[in-house]
């Protein structure tokens, strides 16, 4: 129950922003980061969630973290089913967009050039937005 409650929170969030269109992949990757992070943060708090998913915070090292501790509490647990079928989804799923860390000119990233697309895993596409949602809230 505690991961749905999470992913309803998550699509809340990024309903409210408007970043991306529901249904799509940029929206799936977004609400699978942000209801990992909502669910497996603990913390009903906003700052909580903005800190977690802020650019090179480890997120998916502490992703694999969370994950393995509520593991060893409850090995069986569906929303653990859940919250790994997601992570699952967002490691193995590639998607070629805009490359988020090109550096022009190789100075400090001002805007993203669009048309400098690459590979990159889901979460990559979808954490940056879970964050941005988090923040227009």
């Amino acid at each position: 129950m505690a991961w749905l409650c999470a992913e309803y929170l998550a699509d809340q969030y990024l309903t409210a922003a408007g970043l991306a269109e529901p249904g799509s992949l940029e929206h799936r990757a977004s609400l699978r980061a942000l209801a990992l992070t909502v669910h497996l943060s603990g913390e009903p708090a906003a700052d909580e969630w903005l800190r977690l998913t802020s650019y090179e915070a480890g997120w998916p090292g502490w992703v694999e973290e969370r994950l393995a501790a509520e593991e060893a509490e409850d090995p069986g647990g569906a929303d653990l089913a859940l919250a790994r079928g997601a992570w699952r989804a967002l490691r193995e799923t590639w998607v070629h967009a805009a490359d988020l860390d090109a550096v022009p000119g190789g100075g400090p990233v001002l805007l993203v050039d669009e048309t400098a697309r690459t590979w990159l895993p889901a979460w990559r596409l979808g954490l940056p937005l879970a964050h941005l949602a988090v923040w227009l809230a």
